[in-house]
């Protein structure tokens, strides 16, 4: 079952990029004592999440965290060096662009959707959802489109 309001987000090792290149974060850290918003996206630099999904949370940053969200986090299975050129060519400085690279985060938040027809192989879903202190207190899927997971429905519900 995936993960649902209540439960918390699993312990493990992803990739960011550091200013030496990729390092290993344990997302157990990551939410850790914060609020946090994560947002996934089925991957970089593809139309829905380079034109709309990202864009939002970049342009909404500074309304999203005064109201008390300490970190925005970005997940796509992708590796660290796309998920960190993608940040750069979007001009995400305030959101942590988190790489999933084999997905293992999104098969064990069981958010997984299988895009081999289209040549994509396994796939984060799209979702959004606030996390505090490790412990999930929204989640919002969307099966299609971004209106669920978007930065505008997030920022209405915190």
């Amino acid at each position: 079952m995936a993960i649902q309001t209540g439960d918390r987000i699993p312990a493990m090792e992803l990739q960011v990029m550091g200013a030496n290149g990729p390092e290993k974060v344990n997302t157990g850290d990551l939410f850790a004592g914060k609020k946090v918003v994560l947002f996934a996206v089925p991957g970089a630099f593809t139309p829905g999440c380079s034109k709309t999904h990202l864009p939002g949370y970049v342009v909404h940053a500074d309304k999203i965290k005064a109201k008390g969200v300490d970190s925005i986090i970005c997940t796509s299975v992708n590796d660290v060096f796309v998920m960190d050129a993608w940040g750069k060519a979007q001009n995400a400085e305030e959101i942590i662009m988190l790489a999933d690279g084999l997905g293992e985060f999104a098969k064990a938040l069981e958010l997984t959707q299988d895009r081999t027809a289209a040549q994509l192989g396994i796939r984060s879903q799209r979702y959004a959802m606030i996390v505090n202190d490790g412990t999930v207190e929204l989640l919002n899927v969307d099966s299609q489109g971004i209106d669920k997971s978007s930065a505008e429905t997030i920022l209405a519900a915190l």
